[in-house]
């Protein structure tokens, strides 16, 4: 089965133009850029994306065994964009994308030249002298409850990651959207994005990178988009005027004129 299918890739913007490639986050598929992909499609050849196991990726797309780490995933962003024929595209990660995005670029160095974090976590455990704004037991708490009620889980967590309590529609977009996503899957991806650390492979990207950082975010805060910006050796960090996990819902207007300023 070709990649594209397996993934439901959706094109949009003029084929001769320079790709730019959408990864959505943990509990999400690509509908979640249906605010900020748009607007560059006058400039780009835009391609959209459901990653295994999420949206409208066929079943077979997913297997537990290469999807137990962000690596299955990050493969499977080079196969795609190999079958795609991209080269010199801007990569566009959302949350735990962003780190899937690093690893598809050190596999396949030529595959991206710009590469935007939105929201980015290398590790979520804080450690020495990090701060990942989770203690380890918080995210094995946080593990363990989404193992025994992932329903229950989904709808307590899902405002949280979002964020903005004064537009609670929001909220729950996120919570129907993490509901529409296998549990089995879910709690599979949950364990390679929370247990995972990839600190070690933000000094080795040898592209331009933005990361977006929102004031105010539950699970990456401040101080965490602060540190992979300053271990990417050509990081720039940009702080958005919004709160929240995911400024692609809650800020798009911000999110758009960060990314512009960046790819121009």
């Amino acid at each position: 089965m070709e990649a594209a299918r397996r993934h439901n890739v959706v094109l949009s913007g003029p084929p001769d133009r320079r790709p730019m490639v959408f990864a959505h986050g943990f509990g999400c598929d690509q509908n979640m850029w249906r605010f900020v992909a748009p607007e560059f499609a006058d400039d780009f050849r835009v391609v959209c994306f459901d990653h295994a196991g999420a949206g409208g990726a066929h079943p077979a797309a997913y297997d537990p065994e290469r999807h137990a780490s962000l690596q299955g995933y990050a493969d499977d962003v080079v196969a795609l964009c190999r079958e795609l024929g991209l080269e010199d595209a801007v990569f566009v990660g959302h949350s735990v994308s962003a780190m899937i995005g690093v690893l598809a670029h050190l596999a396949a160095p030529g595959l991206f030249s710009q590469i935007v974090m939105v929201c980015p976590s290398p590790r979520y455990i804080d450690d020495d002298d990090y701060t990942g704004g989770f203690a380890e037991a918080e995210i094995h708490e946080l593990l363990d409850s989404l193992d025994s009620n992932y329903l229950g889980w989904s709808s307590a967590m899902a405002p949280v990651i979002m964020g903005n309590p004064d537009r609670p529609q929001l909220g729950h977009e996120l919570t129907a959207s993490f509901c529409r996503t296998d549990p089995d899957v879910a709690r599979r991806f949950a364990r390679a994005t929370f247990l995972s650390d990839h600190r070690a492979e933000l000094p080795r990207v040898t592209v331009p990178t933005l990361v977006l950082q929102c004031t105010q975010d539950a699970i990456a805060p401040v101080a965490v988009g602060e540190y992979v910006a300053r271990s990417l050796p050509d990081g720039r960090l940009a702080m958005l005027d919004a709160s929240g996990h995911c400024p692609n819902l809650s800020a798009p207007d911000a999110t758009v004129r960060a990314m512009r300023r960046f790819v121009a």
